[in-house]
């Protein structure tokens, strides 16, 4: 075994993804404090050929040195759009015609691995601030409701490791 060189990747240039079929997901940013996570979810995005990226509220934006730190160029690749607020966002993705998701714990949330999504869907995936999670706003206009199965003392994970974590599921449930 040996570990694969760059130019053994078969990596997309920037053109040919823009150009590339999106896996029809837009993961929403709900006020995020940390620049490094944001260029983390970018990454992520890029890696899985999600369509959009949303930033709400306070998250910081491209051009951003400590989003670029984490994101290492995917802010050039991966399409994203700001909105000043949550409202403003799910607004616009109901004109999408997105199913809109939160991935928190709910009162009516359905665990990860037992949702399968449906490739004929758009779906928003909204993830939530560090500290408060998902807006109120969020959970009450949301169609669904994700949870995360964990079953450690914490029962909270980082958000881009959220974000990893709810992508690859999903992906591999549609790509599968």
């Amino acid at each position: 075994m040996r570990k694969l060189k760059l130019d053994e990747l078969n990596r997309l240039s920037t053109d040919e993804f823009k150009d590339a079929d999106k896996t029809p997901i837009i993961v929403v940013l709900d006020n995020i404090r940390s620049a490094a996570n944001i260029g983390s979810v970018f990454r992520t995005c890029d890696a899985f050929l999600i369509e959009a990226i949303y930033l709400v509220g306070i998250c910081a934006t491209p051009p951003n040195r400590d989003i670029q730190k984490s994101a290492l160029g995917a802010t050039e690749t991966v399409t994203w759009k700001y909105f000043p607020t949550i409202q403003d966002c799910i607004a616009d993705l109901r004109e999408l015609k997105c199913e809109i998701m939160t991935i928190e714990q709910s009162d009516k949330s359905i665990m990860l691995d037992k949702f399968h999504p449906e490739n004929d869907k758009k779906y928003a995936l909204i993830f939530g601030n560090e500290v408060d999670g998902v807006s109120d706003f969020a959970i009450q206009y949301c169609d669904t409701c994700i949870e995360i199965p964990q079953f450690g003392m914490k029962h909270s994970l980082n958000v881009s490791v959220s974000a990893g974590i709810v992508l690859w599921d999903f992906v591999s449930k549609l790509k599968g």
